[in-house]
């Protein structure tokens, strides 16, 4: 379950910070509500994935974020990942899942 929070938080920072991008590029200041309140959702969804770390939950969020912004690019903009970016999403998510389920004293 928390790593469908990560997830979630993932989209929900992305569509805000797209939402700022349209908003500086086009002119479009309304959407800055919107776009404030989907990075509200996503600081909330962050403080609910049960770490007992920000710094790590942190880290964990960040691998989920690169795959996310990846499927993103292909998704919403129509661009096409090449190896490169899957190689990298691929390290990054390997790296978090590392962070995540690493046996730790409790």
């Amino acid at each position: 379950m928390p790593f469908l929070i990560f997830f979630a938080a993932a989209g929900f920072e992305i569509g805000g910070c797209f939402l700022v991008w349209q908003a500086m590029r086009g002119g479009h200041l309304w959407l800055w509500v919107p776009a404030v309140l989907c990075l509200a959702v996503f600081g909330y969804l962050l403080s609910l994935a049960g770490s007992d770390s920000a710094g790590r939950a942190f880290a964990i969020y960040g691998g989920i974020y690169i795959l996310a912004s990846v499927a993103f690019m292909a998704g919403f903009e129509g661009i096409r990942p090449d190896r490169w970016d899957l190689l990298g999403a691929a390290l990054a998510l390997a790296g978090a899942a590392v962070i995540f389920f690493a046996p730790r004293a409790g």
